[in-house]
């Protein structure tokens, strides 16, 4: 199972990748990049990135505050566009084309999540269709039977009108109940992006 931080640095990872990708492709340099990011709108990752402005202004080497971020990521992902950054400084790479790529992947992966969602709900609208439309109109009809069918009491003994109340009634609570249970199982499923 994926953990809650994973799972925060995963959703705005590919903004964060994207964002970066055409910065600096446009002329930004790293650390323009980073302290763009650093300002806000990519939640846990611009957290990251403004303690390690902070921490650089402060006269901490940049590629050293990248690798502290880097220990702490729960997410490979974003340990993979960390170690991209910090090989840039290093080695002075080809960050344009490598984010160019890594942006491919996590867009790839999230459509996967997307597909595996929708594929895992299909049918589902329809069982809630079904037991919120067919279940009541059942249960009227079972509401209404003792009124339909007061002649044949000499025929076969017909059951209470209130013990078929109280058949109605409980069938309606499990149908509400069954509706909540169904959409429950839709919201846990959710990939979170």
């Amino acid at each position: 199972m994926i953990s809650v931080a994973a799972q925060d640095e995963d959703r705005e990872l590919l903004y964060v990748i994207r964002t970066m990708e055409v910065m600096m492709g446009s002329g930004i340099g790293l650390e323009g990049a980073i302290t763009s990011i650093s300002r806000g709108g990519y939640g846990c990752i611009s957290s990251d990135f403004q303690k390690v402005m902070v921490n650089t202004r402060k006269g901490k080497g940049l590629v050293e505050e990248l690798r502290r971020v880097q220990k702490r990521a729960k997410s490979d992902a974003y340990k993979r566009l960390l170690n991209t950054m910090i090989e840039n400084i290093i080695s002075n790479t080809d960050i344009v084309k490598t984010l160019k790529n890594q942006g491919g992947r996590e867009e790839e992966k999230r459509t996967e999540k997307v597909e595996k969602y929708i594929e895992e709900l299909s049918g589902l609208p329809e069982t809630l269709l079904s037991i919120g439309m067919i279940s009541p109109i059942i249960l009227a009809i079972l509401a209404i039977t003792p009124q339909m069918m007061a002649g044949a009491g000499d025929i076969m003994p017909l059951p209470d009108a209130d013990a078929v109340g109280s058949i109605v009634n409980g069938g309606l609570f499990f149908t509400v109940v069954m509706m909540a249970m169904i959409g429950l199982k839709a919201h846990t499923k959710d990939p979170g992006l």
